[in-house]
C-alpha cells in the first residue's frame, strides 16, 4: 500500500530567510519613521554648512572646492561630503532628506550584514538553512537596536555609517575571495580579496578614519570562523603572503600609529581637556563596559549626545571600578582568543568588537564617550544568540518565540527613542534629566525653556550648575541670555561670565558664534547691563586665560572679537590693530577677507584696504598646509585662482566704497566679501581639522550657544 503524497509547504524553506529579511527591513522603517521629523543637531552645523560655503554646488569648480573642504581627520572624509549632495546642493536645507538617506543607509548596512553573517555561517554549517536564519536574526537584532538611533538620526554620523557600509562590502569581497581560493581559483580569489582589503579600505577610510580597521577585522575573521575552513597547501602560501602584505602590515602600521598618538598626547597634552592621556586610557575600559551594558540590556533612553559628565579615572583605584573594568576587558579579549578554535562564533563577537574599538577607544585623544562608536564594532555582537536560536532541533517553540519576540521588543524600544529624536524640545528636557551633571545638557535644556517662555526655570537650572562648574562658558553665556529675557543682566552673572572666560578650556567656535549675536544685542541697548563694555571685559578675561594662551586658533578668535567690539564702540583704528594682530596667529586669506569686509561694512573702507595690504605683506609667511585633505584643498583653490580673484573683487568694492565716501555719495555694500571663510576658522576651526577628532568634540563646547 503506497503512502499518501506529502504536502508541499506553502512557502519553500529556502524563502523564509529572504522574506524574514524583508519583514525586518519594513519593521526598521516603521520604527524609525517618526524620528525623521527631527531637526539638525550640534555637529550637523559644523559640517553641513560646507554645502553653501562656496556657493551652491551647481558647477564643477564649486564641487571640487566643496568636496575637498572637509575636516575632522586628515582624510577630510570626502565620501561623506559627496553623499550629502544626494540631499541638498546648498545651505541652509531641510533636515528630512538627510535623515531619510541615513535611514536608507541603515537598511543597506543591515542587508549587507545579513549577507556577511550568512557567508560566515556557511563555513560552520555548509548544509541546511541554519546559516540563513541566524544571519537574518543577527542582522535584525543589530538593525533594530535602540542604541543606534543616535547614529542613524544624527545626520553627521553618516560618516560612521558609510565607513561601516564599505567595511561590510570589503569583508564580503574578502570572504568571496577566500571561497574562490577553496575552489582552486587562485587568481580570482586573490583579486577579490585585494578588492576588499585595498579598495574598500580606501573608500571606508575616506568616509571616516575608523574604516582603516578593515584589514584588522579581516584578520579577526581569519583567526576565528575561517580557521574552520583551512586552505589547501597549494593555495595557502599565496593567501598568507597576501594576508601579510595587505592585512597584517596595515594592521601593524595602525598599531604603530596608535602608539605614536598616545606618546604625542602624553608628551604634548594641551589644556583643552579635563583629562590627561594616561587618565583617558584608564577611563576607556569603564566606557567599554558601559557600552556593553547598553548593548545587552537595551533601554529606550540613554545619555544621548551629552557625555561631558562621564567620570574620569584619575588612577587605578579612583573611581573604584577602574581596575576591575581594565582587568575585565583584558579577560574578555583573552577568552575570545582562547575560544577562537572551539567557539568561533563567540570568539568572533568578542574579538571583532574590541578590534572595532581600537581606533576610537584607545590612545587617540578624542572625547571619552560616544554611543555611535559601537555602530561598526557591534555588527557581529548578536550573531552568537542568533546562531543558538536558529538551531531548531531543541525547544523549537521556545526558540521560535524568542526569534520573533526579541526583534519586536527592540523595535518598540527603537520606536520610543526615534519618536524622541523627532521632538527636539522633549529630547532636550529628557537629556537634561538623564544627565543632571552635564553642563552641555543643562545649557541645551535652558535654551528651550527660555525660548518657550520659561526664563525663570532656565535661570534656576543654570545658576547651581554654573556655581559648581565656573569654567563652563556655555553655562555663563546662556545665563546672560536668560537674564536678558528677564529684564537685564545682573552684576553676579556678568562676573560669572568673566570668570568662565578667564578659566575656560578650548571653547571651539562658541566664542565667535555667540559674540556675533551678542554685539548686535549690546549695540541695540535692548538688555540693561548687557553692553559693549561688558563684552570688552569678557574678551579681556579670555585673553588673560592661561589655559588657551598657547592655542593659536583661540587667540586669533579672541583678538578678532576684541577688534569687533572696538569697531562697534567706534574705535576703528584700534580695531584695525587688533584685527591685524589676530591675522598673525594663522595667516589665511579667508580671515583677511572676512575681517576687511567687517571694517568696510562698518564704514571704514580705507582701514579695510590697509588690512588687506597687511595681509599681502605677510601672506608669504603663511605655513603650508599639513599632509592630508587640507593640502589638496589648498591646491584646488590655487589652481582655480580662487583667493586672488576673491580678494581682488573685495579690494575693488572697498576702493569704490572709499571713493564714494570721499565724494559723499552712498557707500556700496560689501557683497564681494560673500564666500569668504568664517573668521572662526571655518566650521569647527582649522585647529580642530588638524587633529583626528571624531565628531569634532571641540565644536561640542559650542552646543549651547544661544
Amino acid at each position: 500500500m503506497s503512502s499518501p503524497p506529502r504536502e508541499l509547504p506553502l512557502i519553500p524553506e529556502r524563502w523564509w530567510a529572504p522574506l524574514g529579511l524583508l519583514a525586518v527591513l519594513l519593521l526598521v522603517l516603521w520604527a524609525y519613521w517618526q524620528g525623521l521629523q527631527g531637526p539638525f543637531l550640534f555637529d550637523d552645523f559644523g559640517t553641513l554648512p560646507k554645502l553653501g560655503e562656496f556657493g551652491p554646488v551647481h558647477s564643477w569648480a564649486v564641487f571640487w572646492r566643496y568636496i575637498t573642504a572637509g575636516g575632522g581627520d586628515p582624510t577630510g572624509r570626502p565620501i561623506a561630503l559627496l553623499s550629502f549632495l544626494i540631499d541638498a546642493r546648498n545651505w541652509p536645507a531641510p533636515p528630512w532628506p538627510f535623515k531619510f538617506t541615513n535611514l536608507v543607509l541603515q537598511l543597506a548596512n543591515g542587508t549587507l550584514l545579513a549577507a556577511l553573517l550568512w557567508r560566515l555561517g556557511l563555513v560552520l554549517e555548509p548544509t541546511g538553512t541554519r546559516a540563513a536564519r541566524a544571519a537574518v536574526l543577527g542582522a535584525a537584532l543589530w538593525m533594530l537596536h535602540p542604541l543606534f538611533v543616535s547614529t542613524t538620526l544624527y545626520v553627521v554620523q553618516r560618516e560612521a555609517m558609510l565607513a561601516t557600509f564599505f567595511v561590510l562590502l570589503g569583508l564580503l569581497a574578502y570572504a568571496r575571495g577566500r571561497r574562490l581560493m577553496l575552489d582552486g581559483r587562485g587568481a580570482g580569489g586573490i583579486a577579490w580579496a585585494l578588492l576588499g582589503l585595498v579598495g574598500c579600505t580606501l573608500l571606508a577610510t575616506l568616509s571616516k578614519a575608523n574604516g582603516a580597521l578593515l584589514p584588522l577585522l579581516a584578520l579577526v575573521l581569519e583567526a576565528t570562523v575561517f580557521a574552520r575552513q583551512p586552505l589547501a597547501d597549494s593555495s595557502r602560501r599565496h593567501w598568507r603572503v597576501m594576508l601579510w602584505i595587505f592585512a597584517a602590515l596595515p594592521a601593524l602600521l595602525l598599531l604603530a600609529y596608535l602608539l605614536w598618538a598616545g606618546l604625542q598626547a602624553t608628551l604634548h597634552h594641551p589644556e583643552v581637556r579635563r583629562w590627561t592621556e594616561p587618565q583617558r586610557l584608564l577611563t576607556e575600559p569603564r566606557a567599554l563596559w558601559d557600552y556593553l551594558k547598553l548593548l545587552w540590556l537595551p533601554r529606550p533612553f540613554s545619555t544621548g549626545l551629552f557625555n561631558d559628565a562621564f567620570a574620569v579615572s584619575r588612577s587605578l583605584w579612583h573611581p573604584a571600578d577602574t581596575l576591575p573594568a581594565l582587568l575585565g576587558i583584558i579577560a574578555l579579549i583573552a577568552l575570545g582568543w582562547r575560544w577562537r578554535r572551539t567557539h568561533p562564533v563567540l570568539a568572533l563577537a568578542i574579538l571583532f568588537y574590541f578590534a572595532g574599538m581600537a581606533l576610537e577607544s584607545t590612545t587617540v585623544p578624542l572625547e571619552l564617550y560616544f554611543e555611535h562608536r559601537n555602530y561598526l564594532p557591534a555588527m557581529t555582537m548578536f550573531w552568537p544568540p542568533a546562531w543558538w536560536l536558529s538551531d531548531l532541533r531543541r525547544w523549537r517553540g521556545f526558540r521560535g518565540t524568542l526569534t520573533i519576540g526579541l526583534p519586536l521588543l527592540l523595535a518598540l524600544l527603537t520606536l520610543q527613542r526615534a519618536v524622541l529624536w523627532g521632538h527636539a524640545d522633549q529630547q532636550a528636557m529628557l537629556w537634561a534629566r538623564i544627565n543632571p551633571h552635564s553642563a552641555r545638557a543643562q545649557a541645551y535644556a535652558a535654551q528651550f525653556e527660555a525660548a518657550n517662555g520659561q526664563p525663570q526655570d532656565a535661570e534656576r537650572r543654570l545658576l547651581p550648575l554654573l556655581a559648581a562648574h565656573p569654567d563652563q562658558v556655555q553655562l555663563a553665556f546662556n545665563l546672560l541670555n536668560v537674564q536678558c529675557r528677564l529684564g537685564g543682566v545682573q552684576p553676579a552673572a556678568a562676573q560669572a561670565a568673566r570668570t568662565a572666560m578667564a578659566t575656560m578650556r578650548d571653547p571651539g567656535t562658541l566664542l565667535t558664534s555667540w559674540f556675533a549675536r551678542a554685539i548686535a544685542v549690546a549695540r541695540s541697548g535692548q538688555c540693561p547691563g548687557f553692553d559693549l563694555p561688558l563684552l570688552q571685559s569678557l574678551v579681556d578675561a579670555g585673553l588673560h586665560n592661561p589655559r588657551i594662551k598657547n592655542n593659536a586658533g583661540r587667540q586669533q578668535d579672541l583678538h578678532y572679537l576684541a577688534g569687533s567690539v572696538l569697531l562697534a564702540r567706534g574705535r576703528a583704528q584700534a580695531a584695525l590693530g587688533e584685527l591685524s594682530y589676530a591675522l598673525g596667529f594663522d595667516i589665511r586669506p579667508g580671515f583677511a577677507a572676512a575681517a576687511a569686509a567687517e571694517l568696510g561694512s562698518a564704514g571704514h573702507p580705507r582701514l579695510a584696504l590697509a588690512l588687506l595690504d597687511s595681509y599681502r605683506q605677510v601672506a608669504p609667511l603663511a605655513p603650508a598646509p599639513g599632509f592630508g585633505m587640507g593640502m589638496v584643498h589648498a591646491w584646488v583653490l590655487r589652481e582655480q585662482d580662487y583667493w586672488p580673484r576673491a580678494l581682488a573683487q573685495l579690494r575693488a568694492a572697498l576702493q569704490n566704497a572709499a571713493a564714494a565716501k570721499d565724494h559723499g555719495t552712498a557707500t556700496p555694500s560689501m557683497t564681494a566679501a560673500r564666500g569668504a571663510s568664517s573668521p572662526s576658522r571655518t566650521a569647527c576651526g582649522g585647529e580642530a581639522a588638524r587633529r583626528p577628532e571624531d565628531n569634532r568634540p571641540v565644536c561640542k563646547t559650542g552646543h549651547s550657544a544661544a
